[in-house]
């Protein structure tokens, strides 16, 4: 098969997690950059990548790389790349998004209109056609430039990736199923360790570790662009990926997965998210205030996403909830507490300085993920038959 260029964007500061993600796949990362990791991979790296990557928004299959400092030369440019190649002569193609960082090309309108003609004229010259019918399979392209370098690209994915499917109802400011999925694979838990998130809202949390700890792959029950996409890829790419997909689902396993909400609505919410996902039966969700946050067991983790004061409450609320977070961890035997916000005074009020802390931006907000790290549990040794 013929080997492309695929483009995964992410979040910024989890490059290193989808890294490692694409390379678990067996595909040959090419390029790491800021929010976003490029790799190797033929017509069923496409179907392999929507289908089992979590925390990407989208894959691009990248069309080229050009520098442009005037739309006389983004045009030419533009007009350069094999379009025909992609894009079949009945296919809906149109520049979707274009974005500019530090370039001398920056309205996007612009740069949309001058490439879609750059691209129409390719595709005249090459199919001997003066009018597109564009009622075929879609091609939305996009264009990120950074100092004055385009980089372009079709999307396969259509829809985020972050809508897996089972998210039919929701709370105000929810975490995406992306970055919750990144955040839980930055920490060491696995599904043999307990994790509750006491603020668990919609019950991201808790769904994406059930579904990573079953081995349900993200992708598995919804569609893509690309699917229609035949004479790029072939039907047999989806058909091998959602059957391996199907193959390594495991849900006779016991989990230890707890959300927690003082909101009935969210609860609501999680319990019909957690059933359309297909993973209720490994989770527990209640109505709990986190001042009640308790575990007889040590070793767990807190996973979670706190009201930060910009949407979901009063700034002036803020300090009891995390001084009730903080004395709720204390109490917990040998835990590790893992903690996304844009509160700046998190520490203060937890009342103790996180071991690591990482900056992530979710959307256009700063936030960090605190880290305050428990000991390890000790290694289970086997015991040894006496002869």
């Amino acid at each position: 098969m013929e080997k492309y260029e695929l483009i995964a964007p992410c979040h910024f500061g989890l490059e290193a997690v989808l890294k490692r993600e694409i390379l678990d796949l067996g595909y040959e990362i090419s390029k790491v950059e800021d929010g976003k990791v490029t790799f190797l991979a033929d017509a069923q790296g496409i179907a392999d990548a929507n289908i089992f990557l979590r925390t990407t928004e989208r894959i691009l299959l990248k069309t080229g790389e050009v520098k442009a400092v005037t739309f006389d030369e983004l045009f030419e440019k533009t007009k350069a790349i094999p379009w025909e190649r992609y894009i079949p002569k009945d296919g809906r193609f149109w520049v979707a998004k274009a974005n500019s960082i530090k370039s001398k090309l920056f309205s996007p309108s612009d740069i949309q209109s001058i490439m879609k003609k750059a691209i129409v004229e390719r595709l005249k010259e090459v199919y001997h056609i003066s009018w597109f019918p564009e009622d075929g399979p879609e091609f939305p392209i996009r264009v990120s430039f950074m100092k004055d370098i385009a980089t372009i690209g079709i999307d396969t994915s259509g829809i985020s990736l972050h809508k897996r499917g089972y998210r039919q109802m929701t709370v105000k400011a929810p975490i995406t199923e992306t970055l919750a999925s990144a955040l839980i694979l930055l920490t060491p838990w696995n599904k043999d360790r307990i994790l509750v998130d006491p603020f668990c809202g919609s019950g991201t949390f808790p769904i994406e570790a059930a579904m990573i700890a079953a081995d349900i792959a993200p992708g598995m029950n919804r569609s893509f662009l690309a699917e229609q996409w035949r004479h790029l890829v072939p039907r047999g790419c989806w058909y091998q990926a959602k059957e391996e997909a199907m193959d390594r689902v495991k849900m006779d396993i016991e989990t230890d997965i707890q959300g927690y909400d003082i909101d009935p609505e969210a609860l609501k919410a999680a319990r019909s998210n957690a059933k359309m996902a297909k993973v209720d039966k490994l989770i527990h969700l209640q109505q709990r205030p986190v001042s009640q946050l308790r575990h007889s067991k040590p070793y767990g983790f807190i996973i979670t996403n706190p009201p930060y004061g910009e949407r979901l409450e009063d700034r002036e609320a803020l300090p009891a909830i995390y001084k009730d977070l903080g004395e709720s961890f204390r109490n917990l035997d040998k835990w590790s507490m893992y903690m996304i916000t844009s509160y700046d005074r998190a520490e203060n009020d937890i009342g103790r300085k996180a071991d690591k802390n990482r900056k992530i931006y979710n959307g256009m907000l700063k936030t960090y993920f605190y880290q305050f790290l428990g000991p390890k549990p000790p290694r289970k040794t086997e015991k040894k038959e006496s002869l």
